[in-house]
């Protein structure tokens, strides 16, 4: 297998194995302890109302999310990175088939949104795993042949072209934010693989052009976009969430009311084990416990960026800061859109928010992370 950066030669030829990354390990560890702990806490509540079992929802993010995440993430820890540069393609191609699925008889939607693939007894969501093969597919692609960066016909015009199809695949189905920050993790990589400033500023142009057009003629998506401008406009309306999300961030204050103690998540504040989970992470633990899950993020993404730069090999490079990237610009959309700094995205924060696929997702991805991790000069 050819790696580029290291003379073809295979990257374990060049560097030493070490131990993963420690403070990578530690950060992630805590993401998702505190993430079932938050959860937890948020859905209690709920599932007693729903399912008459406060433990409902925990249980299914433990069996559904955090089992076969666990699993992923040891084989993903295990298995050589280098071996996904590859099967990169097919990887894509299946998980666009999946996507493809959900307008089948397969599919599940939810308000309005068809992102769910039922499979027997269990229900995917293909668009987070994309987050995963479509990373390993650019890394890959782009650490190729060198004019890939810099011709127009090999390199940037197939590039819009993979994200015009995805980006009409994951918008048919409602799934804007997710279509955005794959666009910004995209550029990111494209940039850092050597690209001409040119082509980026021409690819981000016609993705928010794209974005903004699609708004605009969709109610929804363009009200979201007013209530941000408004947001006292329409309190009890397209202004409720954010106007509750407000709320039971100021009602935290310092240090908070209290683990469990949430007085919005019950029935005031909308998705409160969803996209809106950080709201009750700000009520129950206050401006303290709410910083402490910032600063957690930025220093984790921040370390696998600056990880990525001692990685001998492109397709390590490129694989690192697609995943810091991703970690870092997910999680601030989703704590700026629930702060009322971005317009409301329905996006979960990574780890944390309820979700299996997503859970298991993010855990594996840790496990490439740390096993490039082990590369580093």
């Amino acid at each position: 297998m050819k790696f580029h950066g290291v003379e073809g030669r295979n990257i374990r030829e060049i560097v030493s194995e070490k131990s993963p990354d420690y403070f990578i390990t530690a950060c992630v560890a805590f993401l998702i302890f505190f993430g079932l702990v938050m959860l937890a806490s948020a859905s209690a509540d709920l599932g007693k109302i729903k399912f008459d079992d406060n433990f409902y929802f925990i249980k299914h993010q433990l069996l559904r999310g955090f089992l076969p995440g666990l699993i992923g993430f040891l084989l993903a820890l295990k298995i050589y990175y280098g071996a996904y540069e590859k099967y990169s393609f097919l990887f894509l191609a299946f998980n666009v088939l999946l996507l493809l699925l959900i307008f089948s008889n397969l599919g599940l939607s939810a308000k309005g949104a068809e992102r769910w693939l039922e499979l027997g007894p269990l229900s995917i969501q293909p668009s987070e795993i994309l987050k995963l093969s479509f990373i390993v597919y650019l890394a890959a692609w782009l650490s190729g042949e060198k004019e890939r960066q810099y011709s127009l016909y090999k390199g940037f015009i197939p590039f819009i072209a993979i994200l015009g199809i995805l980006g009409s695949i994951l918008l048919k189905q409602s799934s804007t934010s997710m279509f955005g920050i794959l666009l910004i993790t995209a550029l990111i990589i494209y940039l850092m693989s050597g690209a001409k400033l040119s082509y980026l500023w021409g690819a981000l142009l016609i993705g928010l052009i794209s974005i903004a057009s699609i708004s605009y003629f969709s109610p929804y998506r363009w009200n979201r976009i007013t209530t941000y401008l408004k947001p006292d406009a329409n309190l009890e309306t397209t202004g409720f969430h954010i106007n509750q999300a407000r709320i039971a961030i100021g009602a935290g204050g310092l240090t908070g009311v209290g683990l469990g103690q949430s007085t919005t998540k019950i029935s005031y504040l909308p998705e409160p084990i969803g996209d809106s989970i950080f709201a009750i992470i700000s009520e129950e633990l206050g401006f303290l416990g709410a910083a402490t899950i910032i600063i957690v993020f930025a220093l984790l993404s921040i370390r696998i960026l600056a990880i990525s730069k001692k990685i001998p090999d492109k397709f390590g490079r490129l694989l690192l800061m697609g995943f810091g990237s991703l970690i870092g610009v997910q999680a601030f959309i989703n704590i700026g859109a629930i702060s009322g700094l971005i317009p409301l995205t329905g996006m979960p924060l990574p780890f944390i928010s309820f979700g299996g696929t997503a859970l298991t997702v993010f855990m594996t991805m840790s496990g490439i992370i740390l096993n490039i991790s082990k590369y580093a000069r």
